[in-house]
């Protein structure tokens, strides 16, 4: 039996009337386009009900408006066409569309001195909004760097210091047998503690800006950034200069998370694109069991 019309039970009245702020769908899985790369990502794609006397969304169409996200790379122009989409797709049932993006970025990342490289991955996530107030989006952005405990070096120096003033207190100092105490266990009791550290950040990003700008572009930008001005930036594959290069890059760059957080606080003031951020960098403590925190924000 062939049937000429299909049901519409979305067009039913609801049993109770009233307004919802967000319908749709979470966890949608989907290829993204980030430049030339194709990067698996998770959608979430919905829309408010703003019709008191429709029941639901026809949410079969914010699946479909999807698509072009397949084809183009990922840009804010992208997006706001596609929440446009969204609003048309749904017969004036929606004034509010919201997009979010999640996946990460693999960026190949250089070793200190060695010709070695490596790929490593950068979580993020694009939050958009369509509204009668205009287009909106922020993003969120996961960069990992190594930070060092000023407290914990001074305090290994003070314990060389000692044992230096103890070992020599008897010998005639000379040049090679300093050298030779130097590189020995016995000189060097102490070592500071290092953390693998991570920095949180949410842009705000600035509507006047060329829409067209791809996101890839973007965050590889705030990604070289933030990762200069920490200065410790975390490594792939390397070869022993290049981790006696990044013993000496934490050695001359100790850190506090209260550094770290002012550090980036001052470039993300200066970045192009961003009319508004909020940062958390974490310390995951190697000496303690909880982790070390600060947090810094800024709105045009």
């Amino acid at each position: 039996m062939i049937v000429s019309t299909m049901p519409d039970v979305a067009k039913q009245a609801p049993n109770s009337q009233g307004t919802l702020t967000r319908v749709g769908m979470e966890g949608i899985a989907m290829p993204v386009l980030l430049g030339t790369q194709r990067v698996a990502a998770k959608l979430d794609a919905t829309v408010s009900l703003d019709a008191k006397e429709a029941r639901g969304i026809h949410m079969s169409r914010l699946y479909l408006g999807l698509a072009p996200l397949e084809q183009t790379p990922l840009s804010l122009g992208l997006v706001q066409s596609v929440l446009e989409r969204f609003l048309a797709s749904q017969e004036g049932l929606s004034q509010h569309a919201y997009l979010s993006i999640a996946g990460e970025l693999p960026l190949e990342r250089a070793a200190l001195i060695s010709p070695l490289s490596g790929w490593k991955y950068y979580p993020f996530t694009l939050r958009c909004e369509l509204s009668p107030d205009g287009f909106q989006s922020a993003l969120d952005l996961e960069v990992g760097y190594s930070s060092t405990c000023p407290c914990s070096a001074a305090l290994a120096r003070q314990l060389i210091q000692q044992a230096f003033e103890e070992d020599f207190e008897d010998i005639p100092l000379s040049k090679s047998a300093v050298l030779a105490w130097l590189g020995s266990e016995e000189g060097i009791l102490a070592t500071p503690h290092s953390q693998r550290s991570v920095a949180h950040l949410t842009f705000r990003l600035a509507t006047t800006d060329d829409a067209a700008i791809s996101i890839e572009t973007f965050m590889e930008n705030m990604i070289d950034r933030v990762e200069r001005a920490l200065g410790t930036a975390l490594q792939t594959a390397v070869k022993r200069i290049d981790e006696q290069a990044f013993a000496l890059a934490n050695g001359q760059n100790l850190m506090f998370c209260e550094d770290a957080a002012r550090r980036l606080d001052t470039t993300l003031r200066q970045a192009p694109g961003v009319s508004g951020f909020r940062l958390k960098v974490v310390h995951a403590e190697s000496l303690h069991a909880h982790d070390a925190v600060a947090y810094s924000e800024w709105w045009e």
